[in-house]
């Protein structure tokens, strides 16, 4: 996840280009192959690129987790030849529809191979989607006359907030015709987080330094990604919101000096949460932070703390971790 995230965080000022393009559907709520679609053509601009689509994408790749479900949330899996890069279990909602997709790859796919899978837009989570240095850069794909969209999070200018989940929810409908589903969508996520919202009433934030990784240093949560804003949400107060970016490195001791009260472990990858407990509870540095003396952890799967369809369900998870009283 860490190498990953520097270097989707390195590749997002690259996506900064202008091109135009064109997709293949109707806009009403359920897919149509007519020439003359009406309510387009749509100008989406994406993270520096500015697209215009005379009908909705009909053989659309998705890659990574919470692209993926954005598109199934939506509805749009017979509108879909392919998708890549699971970090989690798809969700047992979408599962059905999953199962009907051709898996490109384990990760990504090279550009060769999602050529063979004949799309007219790709949309990636992460900016290594599109990795220049791999020959998958967005004006690649224009050039080869595919559209590409990128989850905002990756290029947003300041902190990350439930505004541009919406935002994000709504680019896809508008892409696809199906601004109403994108509105249902919407508005059944915001009645989790209202629900949640409800619940803490008058809370007592809750002090959290999250661990993803690091055995040297601790990447973490910064202040500018959605992992911020959950943390708020979920009644939290994230003690390293001053790292200027999502993701960051800092070092035990000032884990330490900030003293935490729960740490929130990012559950992925090859190292179980348990190991990650471990490591923590025997690193020296953190002897006298309260949630090590007290061993108060909380656990979110990492496809739930990216811009995504999960985000919701996250916060209510977290919530509940370090607030149980309030759920009872």
């Amino acid at each position: 996840m860490k190498n990953r995230l520097r270097l989707s965080l390195l590749l997002a000022p690259a996506t900064a280009l202008l091109v135009a393009g064109c997709g293949s559907a109707a806009p009403q709520d359920a897919p149509s192959t007519d020439s003359a679609a009406k309510g387009f053509p749509v100008t989406v601009s994406n993270c520096g690129v500015k697209t215009t689509y005379q009908r909705a994408p009909q053989r659309a790749v998705s890659l990574n987790q919470h692209a993926t479900e954005v598109m199934l949330a939506l509805g749009l899996e017979k509108s879909m030849v392919g998708t890549g890069y699971l970090d989690d279990k798809i969700l047992p909602e979408y599962r059905a529809a999953y199962d009907g997709l051709k898996v490109l790859s384990k990760e990504y796919p090279s550009f060769e191979a999602l050529l063979t899978a004949e799309p007219d837009f790709v949309y990636g989570g992460f900016a290594s989607t599109f990795d220049e240095k791999e020959g998958r850069s967005r004006a690649a794909f224009t050039k080869a006359g595919i559209n590409t969209h990128l989850n905002i999070e990756e290029c947003s200018s300041g902190p990350v907030t439930m505004d541009k989940m919406d935002e994000e929810i709504r680019a896809l409908g508008k892409i696809f015709g199906v601004a109403g589903r994108a509105e249902q969508q919407v508005k059944k996520l915001h009645g989790t987080l209202d629900a949640v919202e409800e619940k803490l009433s008058g809370v007592t934030p809750t002090k959290l330094f999250v661990y993803d990784s690091g055995d040297k240093t601790a990447f973490t949560a910064g202040g500018t990604g959605i992992g911020n804003e959950m943390i708020k949400q979920a009644g939290g107060v994230n003690l390293f919101a001053d790292v200027d970016k999502a993701f960051g490195d800092v070092s035990f001791e000032q884990v330490a000096q900030r003293a935490p009260e729960v740490i929130v472990i990012y559950d992925y990858g090859d190292q179980p949460v348990e190991d990650k407990k471990k490591f923590l509870l025997a690193n020296p540095a953190l002897k006298d932070v309260p949630a090590i003396r007290n061993k108060r952890f909380a656990v979110l799967p990492l496809s739930s703390t990216v811009l995504g369809v999960r985000v919701p369900s996250g916060v209510e998870s977290l919530a509940r971790q370090i607030h149980p009283e309030r759920f009872r």
